[in-house]
Protein backbone atom coordinates (compact mmCIF):
# COMPACT_ATOMS: atom_id res chain seq x y z
CA UNK A 1 0.00 0.00 0.00
CA UNK A 2 1.61 3.18 -0.88
CA UNK A 3 0.79 6.80 0.34
CA UNK A 4 0.10 9.71 -2.36
CA UNK A 5 -1.05 13.01 -1.48
CA UNK A 6 -2.25 15.59 -4.37
CA UNK A 7 -1.81 19.02 -3.57
CA UNK A 8 -4.72 21.72 -4.63
CA UNK A 9 -1.76 23.94 -6.55
CA UNK A 10 -1.36 21.20 -8.66
CA UNK A 11 -4.30 22.17 -10.83
CA UNK A 12 -6.77 20.59 -13.28
CA UNK A 13 -3.71 17.78 -14.11
CA UNK A 14 -3.92 16.74 -10.41
CA UNK A 15 -7.47 16.47 -10.57
CA UNK A 16 -6.95 14.83 -13.83
CA UNK A 17 -5.00 11.99 -12.69
CA UNK A 18 -6.97 11.98 -9.30
CA UNK A 19 -10.01 10.88 -11.61
CA UNK A 20 -7.83 8.22 -13.01
CA UNK A 21 -7.02 6.89 -9.48
CA UNK A 22 -10.60 6.70 -8.99
CA UNK A 23 -11.53 4.73 -11.91
CA UNK A 24 -8.82 2.01 -11.33
CA UNK A 25 -9.91 1.96 -7.29
CA UNK A 26 -6.44 2.41 -6.19
CA UNK A 27 -5.85 2.56 -2.24
CA UNK A 28 -3.54 4.50 -0.70
CA UNK A 29 -3.45 6.44 2.17
CA UNK A 30 -4.49 10.55 3.05
CA UNK A 31 -3.33 12.86 5.90
CA UNK A 32 -2.97 16.48 6.45
CA UNK A 33 -3.93 19.21 4.93
CA UNK A 34 -6.95 19.51 2.79
CA UNK A 35 -5.98 17.90 -0.32
CA UNK A 36 -7.05 15.73 -3.04
CA UNK A 37 -6.32 12.39 -1.37
CA UNK A 38 -6.62 8.97 -1.00
CA UNK A 39 -7.90 6.63 2.35
CA UNK A 40 -5.69 4.36 3.82
CA UNK A 41 -8.12 0.94 2.95
CA UNK A 42 -8.08 -1.49 5.88
CA UNK A 43 -36.96 26.73 12.68
CA UNK A 44 -35.47 30.23 13.19
CA UNK A 45 -33.60 31.49 16.27
CA UNK A 46 -31.83 34.36 17.15
CA UNK A 47 -27.51 33.93 16.55
CA UNK A 48 -27.24 33.98 20.23
CA UNK A 49 -29.65 31.26 21.25
CA UNK A 50 -30.99 28.61 20.35
CA UNK A 51 -33.48 25.66 21.47
CA UNK A 52 -32.74 23.63 24.68
CA UNK A 53 -28.91 24.23 24.20
CA UNK A 54 -26.76 27.68 24.78
CA UNK A 55 -24.98 29.32 21.46
CA UNK A 56 -23.35 31.85 22.75
CA UNK A 57 -20.63 34.87 20.94
CA UNK A 58 -17.29 34.18 21.21
CA UNK A 59 -14.44 36.56 21.64
CA UNK A 60 -11.80 34.05 21.19
CA UNK A 61 -13.59 31.45 18.81
CA UNK A 62 -10.91 28.09 18.26
CA UNK A 63 -8.75 29.24 15.22
CA UNK A 64 -8.85 27.83 12.15
CA UNK A 65 -7.08 24.78 10.54
CA UNK A 66 -3.27 26.11 9.61
CA UNK A 67 -4.28 24.62 5.61
CA UNK A 68 -7.92 26.36 6.11
CA UNK A 69 -9.45 26.61 2.30
CA UNK A 70 -12.12 29.47 1.32
CA UNK A 71 -12.75 32.03 3.65
CA UNK A 72 -14.49 31.32 7.05
CA UNK A 73 -17.13 33.44 8.40
CA UNK A 74 -15.71 36.39 10.46
CA UNK A 75 -18.18 36.39 13.49
CA UNK A 76 -18.18 33.15 15.82
CA UNK A 77 -20.20 31.58 18.88
CA UNK A 78 -20.21 28.58 20.68
CA UNK A 79 -22.55 26.27 20.89
CA UNK A 80 -22.74 24.14 24.81
CA UNK A 81 -25.86 21.36 25.26
CA UNK A 82 -27.15 21.85 28.48
CA UNK A 83 -25.68 18.82 30.09
CA UNK A 84 -22.53 20.53 28.47
CA UNK A 85 -21.54 17.09 27.36
CA UNK A 86 -20.54 18.91 23.92
CA UNK A 87 -19.23 22.09 22.46
CA UNK A 88 -18.44 23.44 19.13
CA UNK A 89 -18.07 26.92 17.30
CA UNK A 90 -20.57 28.21 14.67
CA UNK A 91 -20.47 30.93 12.73
CA UNK A 92 -22.89 33.98 14.28
CA UNK A 93 -25.43 33.48 12.06
CA UNK A 94 -26.08 29.99 12.09
CA UNK A 95 -28.39 28.23 14.07
CA UNK A 96 -27.55 25.23 16.58
CA UNK A 97 -30.76 23.13 17.87
CA UNK A 98 -31.03 20.56 20.36
CA UNK A 99 -33.50 17.94 19.28
CA UNK A 100 -34.65 14.79 20.77
CA UNK A 101 -32.08 12.07 20.22
CA UNK A 102 -32.55 8.82 17.68
CA UNK A 103 -34.62 5.95 19.10
CA UNK A 104 -31.50 3.06 20.18
CA UNK A 105 -29.17 5.56 21.64
CA UNK A 106 -27.49 5.24 25.18
CA UNK A 107 -28.73 7.33 28.28
CA UNK A 108 -27.77 10.53 28.11
CA UNK A 109 -27.00 10.55 24.44
CA UNK A 110 -26.98 14.26 22.83
CA UNK A 111 -28.20 15.49 19.11
CA UNK A 112 -27.79 18.85 17.67
CA UNK A 113 -28.74 19.69 14.20
CA UNK A 114 -27.26 22.56 12.61
CA UNK A 115 -28.53 24.93 9.90
CA UNK A 116 -27.36 28.10 8.34
CA UNK A 117 -29.27 31.79 8.68
CA UNK A 118 -31.50 30.75 6.46
CA UNK A 119 -32.58 27.49 7.63
CA UNK A 120 -30.68 24.62 5.58
CA UNK A 121 -29.79 22.04 7.28
CA UNK A 122 -26.14 21.24 7.09
CA UNK A 123 -24.94 18.95 9.77
CA UNK A 124 -26.12 16.77 12.62
CA UNK A 125 -23.86 16.00 15.89
CA UNK A 126 -25.50 13.13 17.50
CA UNK A 127 -23.94 10.64 20.24
CA UNK A 128 -24.25 7.65 22.07
CA UNK A 129 -25.27 5.97 18.70
CA UNK A 130 -24.62 1.93 19.20
CA UNK A 131 -22.34 -0.25 17.35
CA UNK A 132 -23.89 -1.14 14.03
CA UNK A 133 -22.11 -3.57 11.92
CA UNK A 134 -21.74 -2.62 8.68
CA UNK A 135 -24.36 -3.82 6.04
CA UNK A 136 -23.57 -6.68 3.51
CA UNK A 137 -22.15 -5.57 0.29
CA UNK A 138 -21.03 -7.93 -2.53
CA UNK A 139 -17.81 -6.99 -4.34
CA UNK A 140 -19.71 -6.56 -7.30
CA UNK A 141 -21.83 -3.49 -5.73
CA UNK A 142 -18.65 -1.70 -4.97
CA UNK A 143 -18.04 1.55 -5.81
CA UNK A 144 -14.32 3.88 -6.05
CA UNK A 145 -14.03 6.47 -3.68
CA UNK A 146 -11.52 9.17 -2.86
CA UNK A 147 -10.73 11.19 0.25
CA UNK A 148 -10.99 14.99 -1.30
CA UNK A 149 -10.15 16.52 2.16
CA UNK A 150 -8.84 14.65 5.37
CA UNK A 151 -7.60 16.50 8.54
CA UNK A 152 -6.62 15.13 11.86
CA UNK A 153 -8.55 16.00 15.18
CA UNK A 154 -8.10 15.54 19.01
CA UNK A 155 -11.33 13.41 20.15
CA UNK A 156 -12.14 10.73 22.46
CA UNK A 157 -11.81 7.32 20.01
CA UNK A 158 -11.72 3.28 20.34
CA UNK A 159 -9.30 1.89 18.06
CA UNK A 160 -8.93 -1.76 16.35
CA UNK A 161 -9.33 -3.05 13.61
CA UNK A 162 -10.58 -0.88 10.51
CA UNK A 163 -9.83 1.99 12.25
CA UNK A 164 -7.47 5.37 12.01
CA UNK A 165 -7.23 8.66 14.63
CA UNK A 166 -10.17 10.82 13.66
CA UNK A 167 -10.45 13.11 10.95
CA UNK A 168 -12.60 15.37 9.22
CA UNK A 169 -13.13 14.40 5.90
CA UNK A 170 -14.84 14.90 2.53
CA UNK A 171 -15.10 11.95 0.62
CA UNK A 172 -16.72 11.47 -2.92
CA UNK A 173 -17.91 7.86 -3.97
CA UNK A 174 -18.38 7.06 -7.43
CA UNK A 175 -22.29 7.02 -9.31
CA UNK A 176 -24.18 8.31 -12.00
CA UNK A 177 -22.92 11.26 -10.53
CA UNK A 178 -19.51 11.67 -7.51
CA UNK A 179 -21.82 12.26 -4.37
CA UNK A 180 -20.32 13.82 -1.60
CA UNK A 181 -20.06 14.29 2.19
CA UNK A 182 -18.02 15.52 4.79
CA UNK A 183 -18.03 14.48 8.83
CA UNK A 184 -15.76 13.11 11.32
CA UNK A 185 -14.70 9.95 10.99
CA UNK A 186 -12.11 7.11 12.47
CA UNK A 187 -13.54 4.34 10.38
CA UNK A 188 -11.92 3.44 6.94
CA UNK A 189 -13.73 3.27 4.04
CA UNK A 190 -13.16 -0.33 2.71
CA UNK A 191 -9.95 -2.23 0.72
CA UNK A 192 -8.77 -0.83 -2.54
CA UNK A 193 -10.56 2.63 -2.21
CA UNK A 194 -14.06 0.71 -2.72
CA UNK A 195 -16.82 0.55 -0.59
CA UNK A 196 -20.98 0.45 -0.63
CA UNK A 197 -21.03 3.11 1.79
CA UNK A 198 -18.87 5.31 3.79
CA UNK A 199 -19.24 5.74 7.44
CA UNK A 200 -19.28 9.45 8.93
CA UNK A 201 -19.20 7.92 12.13
CA UNK A 202 -16.50 7.69 15.21
CA UNK A 203 -16.13 4.87 16.96
CA UNK A 204 -16.18 5.65 21.33
CA UNK A 205 -14.58 5.24 24.08
CA UNK A 206 -16.43 1.88 25.98
CA UNK A 207 -19.60 2.18 27.20
CA UNK A 208 -20.42 5.92 25.89
CA UNK A 209 -21.51 4.47 22.35
CA UNK A 210 -20.12 6.09 18.67
CA UNK A 211 -20.85 9.38 17.68
CA UNK A 212 -21.44 11.34 14.46
CA UNK A 213 -21.02 14.86 13.36
CA UNK A 214 -21.61 14.98 9.78
CA UNK A 215 -24.49 15.85 6.80
CA UNK A 216 -25.08 12.48 6.93
CA UNK A 217 -24.26 9.37 8.98
CA UNK A 218 -23.46 7.48 5.62
CA UNK A 219 -22.83 7.74 2.31
CA UNK A 220 -23.51 5.88 -0.82
CA UNK A 221 -24.15 5.28 -4.17
CA UNK A 222 -27.26 6.75 -5.46
CA UNK A 223 -30.12 5.78 -7.57
CA UNK A 224 -31.32 8.05 -9.91
CA UNK A 225 -34.84 8.04 -8.86
CA UNK A 226 -33.21 8.42 -4.95
CA UNK A 227 -33.20 12.02 -3.53
CA UNK A 228 -29.61 12.97 -2.79
CA UNK A 229 -29.32 15.43 -0.59
CA UNK A 230 -28.59 16.34 2.28
CA UNK A 231 -25.44 15.20 0.88
CA UNK A 232 -23.60 16.55 -2.27
CA UNK A 233 -24.01 15.15 -6.19
CA UNK A 234 -21.56 16.57 -8.75
CA UNK A 235 -21.06 16.23 -12.28
CA UNK A 236 -16.95 16.29 -12.27
CA UNK A 237 -14.69 15.72 -9.51
CA UNK A 238 -13.08 19.50 -10.93
CA UNK A 239 -16.69 20.51 -9.07
CA UNK A 240 -16.18 18.70 -5.75
CA UNK A 241 -12.61 19.68 -5.68
CA UNK A 242 -14.14 23.86 -6.29
CA UNK A 243 -16.68 22.59 -3.07
CA UNK A 244 -13.90 22.29 -0.79
CA UNK A 245 -11.15 24.51 -2.00
CA UNK A 246 -12.85 27.45 -3.12
CA UNK A 247 -16.68 27.42 -1.53
CA UNK A 248 -17.30 28.94 1.97
CA UNK A 249 -19.69 26.57 3.06
CA UNK A 250 -17.37 23.84 3.61
CA UNK A 251 -14.53 26.78 4.86
CA UNK A 252 -17.28 27.22 7.77
CA UNK A 253 -18.32 23.34 8.00
CA UNK A 254 -14.46 22.23 8.42
CA UNK A 255 -13.96 24.84 11.63
CA UNK A 256 -17.25 23.90 13.18
CA UNK A 257 -15.91 20.21 12.82
CA UNK A 258 -12.84 21.06 13.71
CA UNK A 259 -13.91 22.37 16.92
CA UNK A 260 -15.67 20.18 18.52
CA UNK A 261 -15.51 18.53 22.34
CA UNK A 262 -16.78 16.31 23.78
CA UNK A 263 -16.66 15.91 27.44
CA UNK A 264 -15.29 12.29 28.87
Amino acid sequence: MTGMTVSRRTGAAAVALLAATLLAGCGNEGKGSPAWTVEPSGGSASPGATTAGTATPSATASSAPSAQPGTTASAWKVFTDPAKKVSFDLPQEWIAQSVEPDKGTLPGAVKVEVKDAEGTYLATLQTGLPEAAPAACAAASKKSYVVVSSVPVELPHSGGEGTISPHVVFRVIQGYRFFGSYGITNVVGGADSKACQLQNVVRGLEGQGNYSFSDVRSLKSFAPDEKVAPAKAFDTLDQAADYVNKGSEFANVQRMLMSLEIKN
